[in-house]
């Protein structure tokens, strides 16, 4: 199972690539969707990575393929500029898949 980054700055990327997970920068939402659909049909990856800015520019797109796919995981991580509030996007993300405010 391989790991893919897709991230929105070349610091990140350098930083993933050097502990062995491939990736692209993507500074648009064109770029990133297309490199989303690559790396979904890619039956090897199983783990997709974003930073937090590039996941941000298709929150709707990614918030549904969460919830539609199982194959790769989706996870977001905090770029060179800090994190947001992870615990808002995750009760956010229960609230809208079963119904129930935490």
């Amino acid at each position: 199972m391989k790991m893919y980054l897709i991230s929105d700055n070349i610091d990140t990327q350098i930083g993933m690539r050097l502990v062995g997970i491939d990736g692209c920068v993507a500074h648009d939402r064109q770029t990133i969707d297309m490199e989303i659909k690559k790396a979904v049909s890619n039956p090897d990856i199983g783990i997709l990575i974003f930073t937090e800015k590039a996941a941000a520019m298709v929150k709707d797109y990614l918030d549904n393929l969460k919830l539609t796919v199982h194959k790769p995981l989706i996870i977001e991580i905090p770029d060179r500029h800090g994190s947001r509030d992870i615990a808002e996007s995750i009760n956010r993300m229960v609230q809208e898949a079963i119904g129930l405010k935490l």
